[in-house]
């Protein structure tokens, strides 16, 4: 029995998810989330180094830089508090066809990790 369950242990602990990051770098995409029991949807725009964020009729923007191809950091580009000031860590999780899993934290702030998914619409 044990000599059955030894493969099957390596194997499974091998298993890393598809991460195909590249083509998220740029395009149109939305994110759903919940905020105060409703849901919210966010649209935003990205190319190599800018995001431009459509939410609640406000335009952000922020600027990227890729740290390797599955993470990046976010700074806006026009803080408007000390908050916003601090830059977000955000790494792709996984990766399908036209969605990615990811989390993001501000820097240095890894206790306030949160996840999410984005699709690409365009």
């Amino acid at each position: 029995m044990l000599f059955y369950c030894i493969p099957l242990f390596i194997t499974i602990s091998c298993y890393t998810p598809k991460r195909d990051c590249i083509p998220f770098h740029n395009g149109t995409f939305e994110f759903e989330t919940i905020v105060n029991n409703s849901l919210e949807t966010s649209r935003f725009i990205r190319n190599d180094t800018l995001e431009i964020e459509f939410y609640q009729g406000k335009v952000d923007s922020a600027s990227i830089r890729w740290v390797n191809d599955c993470e990046c950091i976010l700074t806006r580009i026009h803080p408007e508090t000390n908050q916003d000031k601090r830059p977000i860590r955000m790494r792709i999780l996984t990766t399908k066809k036209d969605s990615y899993t990811f989390e993001y934290s501000l820097v240095g702030d890894l206790k306030n990790t949160q996840r999410g998914e984005v699709t690409k619409v365009d």
